[in-house]
């Protein structure tokens, strides 16, 4: 998988970025938590921004100082939860 699979999602080698509004504070905090418990499955943590209701995610391999397949796995997991909660 590459960025160009990850319409939602810009970055470069070091980091992908992803920004999404949901339609409340609560609906946010829904997707965060979503998002918490297929991070800690898989054992890959993005860095979440939350500003009222807009979440900002980025993922990199820290360890690697990069972006690594993880990272588009994870990407491609929180699209999912997104879509399945807007």
């Amino acid at each position: 998988m590459a960025l160009a699979d990850l319409p939602e999602w810009s970055g470069d080698d070091t980091t992908i970025t992803r920004t999404v509004e949901l339609q409340s504070f609560m609906d946010a905090i829904a997707v965060v938590d979503r998002v918490a418990v297929t991070a800690e499955e898989m054992d890959h943590h993005p860095d979440i921004d939350i500003r009222w209701r807009k979440l900002t995610f980025r993922c990199s391999t820290h360890s690697a100082g990069k972006v690594t397949e993880r990272d588009f796995e994870l990407a491609r997991r929180i699209d999912e939860i997104v879509a399945n909660q807007a």
